[in-house]
C-alpha cells in the first residue's frame, strides 16, 4: 500500500514547509516537509528537493507500516499510521501499543486514545503535536479532520 494523496496533503500541511534549515522541538537540525536525514545548520533546499525528500521519507514509513502492521487496514487508517511514523520513527511505531492496539484489532476504539499518547517532546506537551494527533486519530477513524 502506498500513501494517498489525501495522505501526502495531511502530512504536507502538518509538517509545513521550510527550505532554510532549522531545529526542530527536539533540537533536530529539518529542512524541508520533517526531513532530518543529514540536515545540518545552513542547509538550503528547494522546494522540488522537499518532494524528492519527502517521497524518500515516505518510502520508509510506508516499509515500516507495512512491514509491522499484520491486520488488514484501509487507506485511511494507513495513511494516519504512516503520518505517525514519519513524525516519530519505525522505532516509535514498532515499540507502540499504538500498534498492539492496530494488529489485535484496527477497529479499537482505544486506538484513539493512543495516538493521542504521543504529544510530547523531551517531556513537555505540545500544541502541534496535540493536534496532529488529534487529526491522525480522526483520519485513522475515516472521520474529517480539518
Amino acid at each position: 500500500m502506498r500513501t494517498s494523496e489525501k495522505g501526502i496533503e495531511f502530512i504536507k500541511l502538518s509538517e509545513g514547509l521550510l527550505l532554510k534549515a532549522y531545529q526542530d522541538s527536539g533540537g533536530v537540525w529539518t529542512i524541508g516537509y520533517g526531513h532530518t536525514k543529514g540536515v545540518k545548520k545552513g542547509d538550503q533546499i528547494t522546494e522540488f528537493m522537499a518532494t524528492e525528500y519527502l517521497k524518500d521519507d515516505l518510502r520508509t514509513s510506508e516499509q515500516a507500516v507495512s512491514m509491522y502492521v499484520t491486520s488488514e487496514i484501509n487507506q485511511n487508517q494507513f495513511d494516519a499510521l504512516v503520518s505517525f511514523t514519519l513524525n516519530l520513527g519505525p522505532g516509535n511505531l514498532k515499540s507502540s501499543t499504538l500498534l498492539k492496539r492496530v494488529n489485535a484489532d484496527p477497529n479499537d476504539p482505544d486506538i484513539e486514545r493512543q495516538f493521542k499518547r504521543w504529544n510530547s517532546c523531551k517531556g513537555v506537551v505540545l500544541k502541534g503535536l496535540v493536534k496532529r494527533r488529534e487529526r491522525e486519530a480522526a483520519i485513522y477513524f475515516g472521520r474529517p479532520w480539518k
